[in-house]
């Protein structure tokens, strides 16, 4: 998973895996938020635009795939004796959110919510690149591998979707604009021991 497949600008800082082997009660309680913030989001743009056929065809499946994904986190979060704590804000999409472009037409309101999946999936498949590199937990390690495959295919996923509504040119000039962005935001986000971004 090099910089050139998930074309993220800026690598995780390297201190985050050191402290989230440190505290994996916390990052897998918000790792199953994120894997239910995913179904969600998907859930959310089907009822948004039923009519994109192409749209409701592929976000359908993912969002059983992300739905499946929060059913074995819990049970990782159980082998361990753990439980599901409450959400914690989750400052990285905050972050980004802020940076969607509002107006313009439904189709492109639409590829600015595909662009932002995109990128939390490509930043969520480094950090399970991360965690199956380093953890010692042999279970967790191949917990981590298979997820991070299925991130790569959904980011893959949420790009070419995009690239039905609207010109790839367009697409990847706004697409560029977003990794910039989200470069800024890991710079100047926290390293956080309970925080899967």
């Amino acid at each position: 998973m090099s910089k050139n497949i998930l074309g993220l600008e800026l690598p995780s800082d390297p201190r985050w895996i050191n402290i989230a082997e440190k505290n994996l009660e916390e990052i897998l309680i918000d790792h199953a938020y994120c894997e239910q913030k995913a179904a969600s989001a998907c859930i959310s743009m089907i009822v948004q635009f039923p009519d994109k056929e192409e749209l409701v065809k592929v976000m359908t499946p993912v969002v059983a795939e992300e739905w499946e994904h929060f059913e074995r986190v819990l049970q990782q979060l159980e082998k361990r004796g753990y439980k599901l704590g409450k959400q914690r804000k989750d400052e990285y999409v905050a972050a980004l959110s802020k940076k969607l472009k509002k107006g313009g037409s439904r189709e492109q309101q639409l590829v600015e919510k595909l662009l932002m999946c995109a990128l939390i999936e490509a930043r969520s498949c480094e950090r399970f690149k991360l965690l199956w590199k380093n953890l010692e937990d042999e279970e967790l390690k191949a917990f981590y591998h298979e997820l991070m495959i299925s991130e790569a295919e959904h980011y893959k996923n949420f790009l070419k979707l995009a690239k039905e509504y609207l010109p790839e040119a367009q697409v990847m000039i706004r697409w560029q604009e977003f990794l910039e962005d989200e470069a800024e935001i890991m710079k100047n986000l926290e390293v956080r021991s309970d925080r899967m971004h």
